[in-house]
């Protein structure tokens, strides 16, 4: 189940205003990609920055921003990484 899909089963306005946050955060990192604190634990050139409860990983490229997951903060991150 995704973000909004899980968070609107309760409340619509929430789950909006959470993806808007997620939106205006990776417009954000897309400037300043280094932002993020990196994880090469997890993987090789990974990077994470966190948006309320939940936490973005991405990649830095030559010419782009890649996200790859966006994951609850309170799960366990080390399985689904």
């Amino acid at each position: 189940m995704g973000i909004w899909q899980y968070i609107a089963a309760d409340n619509e306005t929430a789950a909006d205003q959470v993806i808007d946050r997620i939106t205006e955060t990776c417009d954000k990192l897309a400037r300043h990609p280094r932002m993020g604190i990196r994880q090469d634990q997890y993987r090789a050139g990974l990077r994470c920055f966190p948006v309320g409860k939940y936490v973005i990983f991405y990649h830095v490229t030559d010419d782009a921003l890649q996200i790859y997951r966006v994951l609850h903060g309170a799960r366990q991150l080390e399985d689904l990484l």
